[in-house]
């Protein structure tokens, strides 16, 4: 079946609109399929976001789903949609190697659980993508770093980089990323996308790597409160291979995308916008009022206090993963970066007293949220205090100038979500005076990502910066 001319668009689709369309026949999985390898294979030489592509298992994924979808039977609205997933998610039949130079080439040989649960519901895996090495802040030097294809001079995000960049390009029409620190949020935020990082323990851990287990959340980014609400149904439940994963049902996360918002309280710090640059300040008032708009209420409120929470979470995370490289550190050390390195060496020199610290300041700050949000239904915060860095502030950074940029405000919106493991979905909703996209965050409930769906579903009714493309033909070649 020839893809429908009036469908040449269809890279700018969004995953639920692609889906309805294959669904009733107007788009074939196997042309749609071409179409996006045809792409890649146009634009990621400039975008660098995938690690590696799965042509032939993808045209056969394809192919399958065309034909049950020819026989009646359809599976659901991932069924024969072109996706990818970050490069820390293993697979049966493609190389994982967690943005690590040392893993290059290595086969699991047996699909993570998320992995195999997007393929029960029909996706098309299209391939791998690249990602920083071991899903900490910094790309090995010798693995691609991806490109924000809004503004290639802006930072793509960590560690999900070619989650974002190549979800954005329209490269595959959803993905899967990860949260430790705002892994998820951070390349949503810089790439104009949402994505959600789930409650931790609602989507299984099984098969994919590890960065530090008690912070780490895999979650869908995608264009859409929709799209994702659509991934995270086909990927969240219990898992009889990981212990941690959550016991509840799945709600039914799409159906909650066009569920009434009125009446719900939405918390936001006046304090905290206080602290924010302008540009992301009035990017949050804009939400807000937009929100107001759709009948939620706005209840100022105070985020409790963080004071040591981001020495809490950089302990916590240097221990774990430390015990996450037991196998390969220090016995591999000449093959990792400078990056990861350094992490790995101060994690040795953590004390026991400032661990077990960290764990008590954890506890506290998970009760003093609690405490906070006890009359309201989720928090509206930033993700940056700042718009994106650019990426020679980036490699400043990176490198230990922090020439503005500061681990404080790169983590202070994010992680505690991480240290806390509530639900966040990320927004686009704005843009900077530099092109480069804004997101901002809702903070839900744990095991309320219907609501936080439903909230986000609406916004996108009343707002247009989650239909907002990338000009690809202003890349470098």
């Amino acid at each position: 079946m020839p893809l429908d001319p009036a469908e040449a668009a269809a890279p700018d689709l969004s995953l639920i609109e692609v889906s309805s369309r294959i669904a009733d026949r107007r788009v074939s999985p196997t042309e749609l399929t071409e179409s996006m390898l045809a792409r890649i294979e146009t634009h990621d030489g400039a975008l660098r976001s995938y690690q590696h592509v799965m042509a032939d298992s993808a045209r056969a994924e394809a192919a399958k789903a065309e034909a049950e979808i020819a026989a009646g039977l359809h599976r659901g609205p991932l069924h024969g949609v072109p996706f990818a997933v970050k490069d820390l998610c293993r697979t049966h039949d493609a190389p994982t190697a967690a943005g690590m130079k040392l893993h290059e080439g290595y086969m699991a040989g047996y699909d993570s659980t998320v992995v195999a649960r997007l393929r029960q519901a029909g996706a098309v895996i299209l391939g791998k993508l690249a990602m920083t090495e071991g899903a900490f802040a910094n790309h090995h030097p010798d693995m691609p770093t991806p490109v924000n294809p809004f503004a290639p001079n802006l930072w793509a995000g960590a560690s999900s980089s070619g989650s974002g960049s190549a979800t954005a390009a329209g490269l595959c029409f959803g993905s899967l990323g990860s949260d430790t620190g705002g892994s998820i949020r951070f390349p949503s935020h810089a790439n104009g996308l949402t994505g959600l990082k789930a409650t931790w323990g609602r989507v299984s851990r099984h098969g994919v790597f590890a960065l530090a287990d008690s912070l780490d959340h895999v979650g869908p980014m995608a264009r859409t409160a929709a799209d994702c609400a659509a991934i995270l149904a086909a990927i969240a439940g219990p898992d009889g291979y990981d212990p941690t994963a959550l016991a509840a049902p799945v709600d039914d996360y799409l159906a909650a995308c066009g569920a009434p918002i009125s009446g719900l309280r939405i918390g936001l710090d006046p304090a905290v916008v206080a602290t924010l640059d302008p540009q992301i300040a009035a990017a949050i008032e804009a939400a807000a009022a937009a929100f107001e708009s759709l009948g939620a209420r706005i209840a100022p409120m105070t985020m409790p206090d963080a004071g040591g929470l981001m020495d809490a979470w950089s302990a916590i995370c240097g221990i774990e993963c430390l015990i996450a490289h037991r196998e390969t550190w220090p016995a591999r050390r000449d093959e990792y970066g400078p990056g990861l390195v350094a992490v790995l060496e101060g994690a040795q020199d953590i004390p026991a007293m400032a661990v077990g610290d960290a764990m008590q300041r954890r506890l506290a700050y998970c009760g003093a949220w609690e405490t906070a949000v006890q009359d309201i239904d989720m928090v509206l915060m930033p993700i940056l205090a700042k718009p994106t860095p650019d990426r020679v502030a980036w490699e400043a950074f990176k490198n230990g100038d922090e020439g503005g940029l500061t681990i404080e405000e790169l983590l202070t919106h994010t992680a505690p979500a991480d240290m806390t493991g509530h639900p966040a979905l990320t927004l686009p909703a704005g843009v900077d005076d530099r092109g480069g996209p804004i997101g901002v965050q809702l903070i839900g409930a744990k095991l309320a990502e219907a609501q936080l769906f439903s909230v986000g579903h609406a916004f996108q009714t009343v707002t247009d910066w989650h239909i907002r493309r990338p000009d690809l033909s202003a890349l470098p070649a």
